[in-house]
């Protein structure tokens, strides 16, 4: 479920243009006032915005947004303005310019999305950077770390329903002997994960903790500092259960010595219009304490408040 709260009636977006004009005038930037509007409509209202902000005022609000905001409040506003699939985009080649942790984001983002929203965000990439993701992802990545990720971000998988059950066991089987044997890099391993769907690979690892005594990632976890298996396990998370892997990706970035800001982002940015209530109520179950008065503890100023708007909890 998501958390986005979106005001009835809907303001003209002519109105929501002039304000967020005002918000930009005069001394000093009206914060309060953007949140206001950016953090209350959805994808397809900020997308009309953008459009009609260009025309009214012949200039790029992100362009705007980008001059008169700053740090972290701006990283924030800038990603959820963007259309989801130039986010993705964004983030996705930010992440191919980086090592370690950022193939994390790169399984985040092939693995969490539909086929439609990965193959979108793909196209976007040509738009934004006049390249592939994938080019830039085999320049970026190297050994086995490129075996998994290049695959997963070319994938396109099927979305129904359907299952194969015997497939399942046979594929079951083959994952354990594989973790058995350490061959974590192994071209099957990679292959039922980067191309089964969803619901397959989910009958998968269900036979598998039936047959096996438990789950494939508790398997996974043989060397806990490797970072490939760390990938493997983050990749399976994403697949099967997206809300608890952004759940501990939330729970590491606010409960490290310092917020994790990159990471808090991210999460808020990418989920409030998905699965961010699922996301925040796990976080209780885990924590005991509610997300956004762990948000509101660890951070400040207009960053924290266009988070807790965009958790739907302004009056947090």
């Amino acid at each position: 479920m998501a958390t986005l709260k979106v005001p009835q009636p809907l303001p003209p977006v002519a109105d929501d243009c002039e304000q967020l004009r005002k918000a930009f005038s005069g001394w000093g930037t009206n914060e309060e006032l953007i949140v206001s509007i950016l953090a209350h409509r959805n994808a397809a209202q900020r997308k009309l915005i953008r459009e009609t902000y260009a025309q009214t005022y012949g200039e790029d609000l992100l362009k705007a947004l980008d001059k008169e905001l700053t740090s972290d409040f701006e990283r924030l506003v800038h990603l959820w303005t963007l259309d989801s699939a130039e986010r993705d985009a964004f983030l996705a080649n930010e992440a191919t310019k980086k090592w370690t942790s950022s193939n994390q984001v790169l399984v985040e983002i092939a693995c969490t999305r539909s086929s439609e929203q990965l193959f979108a965000a793909r196209k976007a990439y040509h738009v934004l950077y006049k390249k592939s993701l994938e080019e830039d992802v085999a320049h970026h990545t190297t050994g086995d770390f490129r075996k998994l990720i290049l695959p997963l971000v070319s994938s396109y998988r099927y979305e129904g329903d359907e299952v194969n059950l015997t497939l399942a066991k046979t594929e079951a089987k083959l994952l354990h002997e594989k973790i058995s044997n350490k061959a974590y890099n192994d071209d099957d391993f990679i292959r039922i994960l980067a191309t089964r769907s969803r619901a397959q690979i989910n009958a998968t690892l269900n036979h598998y903790k039936d047959a096996f005594g438990q789950d494939i990632n508790k398997d996974l976890k043989a060397d806990p500092k490797d970072e490939f298996l760390s990938l493997l396990r983050a990749t399976v998370k994403c697949l099967i259960r997206p809300e608890k892997y952004f759940e501990k990706v939330v729970r590491l970035a606010i409960n490290k010595r310092g917020t994790d800001e990159g990471a808090l982002t991210r999460v808020v940015a990418t989920r409030a219009e998905v699965d961010l209530k699922n996301i925040a109520d796990e976080y209780q179950r885990r924590s005991s304490v509610p997300l956004e008065r762990a948000i509101v503890k660890d951070t400040t100023g207009d960053y924290e408040k266009m988070l807790v708007a965009l958790l739907g909890h302004d009056d947090a």
